[in-house]
């Protein structure tokens, strides 16, 4: 009989707080410091990834450059997409 895989389960704190196992940070590659992304999908399940480095900046360059689509002309062009 073949032995099942071993499920790393965690407890949530009442902080909300819960660690990441030891074989999920490896295969992640994560480490102190690092940022991780939650992703949940319409069926409740969630899905955890490390967000690269080069994410974060391209994400800033690019918030940079959103504002001038922010006005209310633009909000009533674009509410039906």
């Amino acid at each position: 009989m073949r032995a099942l895989p071993k499920i790393p389960i965690t407890k949530i704190t009442a902080k909300g707080q819960t660690t990441v196992p030891r074989e999920v940070r490896a295969a992640l590659q994560a480490g102190p410091g690092d940022l991780l992304v939650w992703e949940v999908g319409p069926d409740g399940t969630a899905t955890v990834r490390r967000l690269q480095p080069l994410d974060v900046e391209y994400l800033r360059a690019l918030e940079g450059t959103l504002n001038e689509w922010a006005s209310p002309a633009d909000e009533e062009a674009y509410r039906d997409l």
